[in-house]
Parts: structure tokens; C-alpha cells; sequence
């Protein structure tokens, strides 16, 4: 008798414990995150995360045989404790696009985002979702640019996508039709679905007619402004790497060597954006420094910016992009978890003071994926160490939920 009421008592635990976890991942559904001066919130109580990139998702989703991918990635981020995914709602022109030419969609692969969106919700994560690119990659700048030059219009140069008229009117339909899209799968309008976190402008936006930053603000203030007049639940961000530019030159330091036309501090001032972003890339930004000069410059980048975004911009940030690569010199599955380990003991430091949300490596992705590898990749059912380290950082980022 003793042996079956522990069997029942074990059965009554492991039944309230399945009960607790989908209660919080309804809970977690229930609200939009918003923010408060430089803190997110959601549901009244400051919400810090740990979170990823899988870029990919809606291309695979778009192939209902695939979909067991996706699935798979927010199933183990969820046992990771991973609460924020960044990916791509665009693919513009080229192989499996979802936007086919100007204002013309591919149902397929509109229903594979469907699908990313109604996954992540199932697993309590949230969702940033870019709506541009600006490298050729997925269509992005080049792609809208060559549109508009073949449609007649008198461009010069993929820069032109932040002045033209008929460059500007493509990209507003786009931000419409993916905002005012209805869930196929949820029935739920993207705009009104808080499985959404936030927006994206564009990934990486960079000017190389403009290095003062000067043009770029002009077209993020035209597109924050649009897309906040469809969407006024959603937070929004720009995309931006973090290179300062003209606003305060002494900043310009800070830079790797170089600007890239956005200027961290004008571009993040504008009123409809809700938090600041960096990405950071010291193996490639400083290819010819050893590992020590490089975590020296992460250090700085990310102490710069939270200072600057916390006293200057006052919003909170997202340190949206890092990660170590295969490809680096002298790189072992240890290094990258020391890397990684660095990393999110900085964020975790930073937060712990408020100012920063969390972090989203670069990236996760599941077993079967080769032809995505990038160097970059993290397959947390093949990479016990990784995921260790990474499930650490999200256990860590919870507790100050409650603090």
C-alpha cells in the first residue's frame, strides 16, 4: 500500500508539475512585452530572457515535410529555457520566396511563417521578427532596388532604397502585408498576437553614401512611424549592429576601425523605436587580433553601448547577435563555450543593474541542416557542452525575473 500511494503522490507531482509549466507558458502568451524606461516588461513585472537566432525558419517551414525542424528547434529552446527567437519574415525575389515581385506572396511560404509563429507560441517562446534585409541574401536592399530599376525608376545604387519613392512604397507594402496577415493556423492577425515580441526594420542596415547616419535616420523615422500607425502593440527596433556615427564623433572610438552610415545613438532617439540593438562580430570585424584583443573588444562594445543606451537613449537593449565560429583560427568546441560562457556572464552582469534584455546567440539549428551551416551553428542535441552552457545563461536570466 505505502509503495502505491508513493506511486500516486509521484503521479500527483509530475501531474502538478506538467500543470505549472503549461500554466506559464499561458501565462507567458497572455500579454504583449512592452517596456518601461530601460527595462522590458510583461505583465507588470520586468522580463529578462535568454534567446537565439534561426534565421531560416519560415524557408523550411514552407515545406510541410520539414516543419518536424522547426518543431524540434523550439522544442529543445524551450527545454533550454530559451524564451526569444529572432528570425526572417521576408524573402524577397529568388528561390522559395515569399515575396515573389512587389505585392505579389506566395501562400506555401506565408503558411510556413504561419506555422513559425503558431510553433513558438506552443513553446512559450516569443518572437522578433525582421522584415528586410540589407544584403543581397534573401532578396533584402539589392532585391527592392532592382525592382524598382526594372519598374522604371531612376536608381543608382542600393542605397537608394532609403530615398526613392517607389523603393520606399514596395517596402511599406510589404511591412502592411505581413503586419495585417491573419494566422492561418491561429486565426489571430500578426499585429494583434503577443506571441510576437517585436519587429525588426531591417537586419544590419547600412548606407555607404551616407557614413553620417544622417540618411538612414531620415527612412527610420518614415518606417517606425508607418508600421507603429498599423501596429501599436508590438515593440520595435531597427536591426542596427551598433557603429556610431556623426551625433557624438568621440564615440566613433568605439567603432572597429570604420562606420557603416548608422549612427547608434540618432537612430535609436527616434520616439517609435522601443529598444536599442547591438550585433558583434570581433572574429570578423578584427580577423587579425588573437582571441584576448577580441573579447577586450566585445567587452567594451557592449559596455559602451548599454552605458550609452541606458543614459543617453534610456530604452532598453538586446544584444541580438554573437557567436563564435568553426571557421576562426585555432577554434574547439571548448573555446566556444568559454566564448559563449564570457558572453553571458557580461550580459548577465549588465542585467543584473538593469538596461539589457538578454542575449541571442547566432544560431541555433536542427540536426539534418548542413546546407544552412554557416560556421556558426549550434545543434543543442549534438552539442551537450553548448547547450549546458546556454541552458546556464537562461536559468540565470529567470531568476531576475523574480528579483
Amino acid at each position: 500500500m505505502a509503495y502505491f500511494s508513493r506511486i500516486i503522490s509521484f503521479s500527483v507531482l509530475s501531474l502538478l508539475v506538467a500543470l505549472a509549466c503549461e500554466a506559464r507558458v499561458l501565462l507567458q502568451s497572455s500579454g504583449f512585452v512592452q517596456t518601461r524606461n530601460t527595462q522590458f516588461i510583461l505583465n507588470g513585472s520586468p522580463f529578462f530572457f535568454n534567446g537565439f537566432n534561426s534565421y531560416w525558419m519560415m524557408n523550411v517551414a514552407a515545406d510541410p515535410s520539414q516543419r518536424s525542424k522547426v518543431s524540434d528547434v523550439f522544442s529543445q529552446a524551450a527545454a533550454a529555457r530559451l524564451s526569444v527567437c529572432r528570425t526572417w519574415a521576408f524573402n524577397d525575389g529568388g528561390t522559395q520566396a515569399l515575396q515573389i515581385s512587389p505585392g505579389v506572396y506566395d501562400e506555401r511560404v506565408f503558411q510556413g511563417l504561419d506555422f513559425v509563429i503558431s510553433e513558438a507560441k506552443k513553446n512559450g517562446v516569443r518572437l522578433i521578427l525582421s522584415l528586410s534585409n540589407n544584403y543581397k541574401d534573401f532578396g533584402g536592399r539589392p532585391q527592392y532596388v532592382n525592382w524598382a530599376r526594372n519598374a522604371g525608376a531612376p536608381v543608382n545604387s542600393d542605397d537608394d532604397f532609403y530615398a526613392n519613392e517607389v523603393v520606399k512604397g514596395y517596402y511599406k507594402n510589404h511591412v502592411k502585408r505581413v503586419l495585417t496577415r491573419i494566422n492561418t493556423i491561429t486565426r489571430v492577425a500578426y499585429k494583434d498576437d503577443p506571441t510576437i515580441m517585436a519587429w525588426e526594420l531591417i537586419n544590419e542596415p547600412r548606407c555607404q553614401v551616407d557614413y553620417s547616419g544622417k540618411t538612414l535616420n531620415g527612412w527610420i523615422q518614415e518606417m517606425a512611424s508607418f508600421v507603429k500607425s498599423i501596429d501599436s502593440n508590438h515593440l520595435l527596433t531597427v536591426g542596427m549592429e551598433g557603429f556610431y556615427g556623426d551625433s557624438m564623433p568621440e564615440k566613433k572610438a568605439i567603432n572597429p576601425g570604420y562606420q557603416v552610415g548608422t549612427d547608434f545613438i540618432s537612430n535609436h532617439l527616434i520616439k517609435e523605436i522601443d529598444f536599442s540593438t547591438i550585433h558583434a562580430y570581433p572574429d570578423i570585424w578584427l580577423s587579425g587580433k588573437d582571441d584576448s584583443s577580441q573579447m577586450a573588444f566585445m567587452l567594451r562594445w557592449m559596455t559602451s553601448h548599454l552605458t550609452d543606451s541606458e543614459t543617453i537613449i534610456n530604452k532598453p537593449m538586446v544584444f541580438s547577435e554573437f557567436g563564435k565560429s568553426s571557421k576562426d583560427p585555432g577554434y574547439s568546441l571548448s573555446a566556444r563555450d568559454s566564448f559563449l560562457n564570457a558572453v553571458y556572464t557580461n550580459i548577465y552582469n549588465f542585467a543584473r543593474s538593469g538596461g539589457i534584455g538578454g542575449g541571442l546567440v547566432w544560431q541555433l539549428m536542427a540536426e539534418g541542416m548542413q546546407s544552412y551551416d554557416d560556421g556558426y551553428e549550434i545543434v543543442l542535441s549534438q552539442n551537450p557542452s553548448t547547450s549546458s552552457v546556454i541552458t546556464q545563461q537562461s536559468n540565470k536570466m529567470a531568476v531576475l525575473d523574480r528579483v
